[in-house]
């Protein structure tokens, strides 16, 4: 029996929505600037670093989302650098979001990635918000590490809250 990824979204009416995941191209990365603008331009030079994998999520030809990830081999995690969706689906930029679960969807994907590089789905990532600390404790079972700068609070989300995350992904 072989299990395989299969990643999906949720459409307005609840209903799941098969999507693809490929790496981002600079045509991805420049749709970022145009009407609807998104929150960041995934043109920066902060983005297109050459140590961070960014990846695409698109709904057949629609762009619904990037994420940025750092495989960290001498520390046997991935870093979830940053994720954002499409300002129809940006909870921060819309009441009425096109398109749902796409953070769920990019932390799983960062998840796979981590047991791809044998890494045991350890990942890691920052808090931009109270709001969002609050989710990754109670959604993914995150659990806050120490911090020694003052920059965003980071998380791991690891062992089985991992396994939880990346098993309803899985088919």
């Amino acid at each position: 029996m072989s299990v395989r990824f299969v990643p999906y979204v949720y459409d307005s009416t609840g209903s799941s929505v098969p999507i693809t995941i490929s790496r981002m191209t600079i045509e991805d990365a420049e749709s970022t600037n145009t009407f609807p603008k998104w929150q960041t331009s995934w043109t920066s030079d902060f983005l297109l670093q050459d140590s961070f994998k960014c990846y695409t999520v698109k709904v057949d030809d629609e762009l619904i989302a990037l994420a940025a990830y750092e495989i960290q081999d001498s520390l046997l995690i991935v870093h979830i650098v940053y994720m954002e969706s499409q300002p129809q689906s940006n909870p921060t930029m819309t009441d009425i979001r096109k398109y749902t679960g796409i953070g769920r969807l990019l932390i799983a994907y960062g998840i796979k990635l981590s047991v791809d590089n044998g890494f045991g789905g350890d990942v890691v990532l920052k808090a931009k918000s109270s709001e969002l600390e609050q989710h990754y404790i109670n959604d993914f079972g995150a659990v806050k590490l120490p911090v020694f700068d003052a920059g965003a609070p980071r998380y791991i989300i690891a062992d089985e809250a991992a396994k939880q995350v990346l098993f309803s992904f899985l088919s």
